[in-house]
């Protein structure tokens, strides 16, 4: 009898170990591209990755940034933004690539589609690059 009680314990226990935000629920290993932003095609390249828990990093049209990841999910925060500083042609995208990410609040990730939302209506859409 005891060793029943002792395994729903020890299951219970290493599932609150794991990864709680967004990298440890499928999207980590993966470079996503922005495909969608409020709605309207993206039309520069931005990227996202999650390369481990609580961080994130990625490329903006011009520059290269990084974040902390501090929600679990599907919650999504993309704390302490921070990037190089190249000028280029794409700078207005890239200010209004940044000014979403750091608005986001909620995520859905399936195979390959990652959506970053807000309960305002909001909405990143990322497609799994190749």
């Amino acid at each position: 009898m005891r060793s029943l009680l002792t395994v729903p314990l020890v299951v219970s226990l290493l599932n609150c170990s794991g990864d709680e935000t967004l990298s440890g629920h499928g999207a980590a290993d993966r470079t996503w591209q922005l495909a969608e932003l409020d709605g309207a095609a993206f039309d520069a390249r931005a990227t996202i990755t999650f390369p481990e828990e609580g961080k994130i990093v990625g490329e903006a049209p011009c520059n290269r940034y990084f974040a902390a990841q501090l929600q679990p999910y599907p919650w999504f925060e993309a704390a302490e933004i921070g990037t190089t500083r190249r000028a280029c042609p794409d700078l207005a995208q890239e200010t209004a690539y940044l000014d979403a990410l750091g608005a986001m609040s909620l995520a859905e990730v399936t195979e390959t589609t990652l959506i970053l939302s807000t309960p305002e209506g909001r909405e990143m859409i990322f497609r799994a690059a190749e």
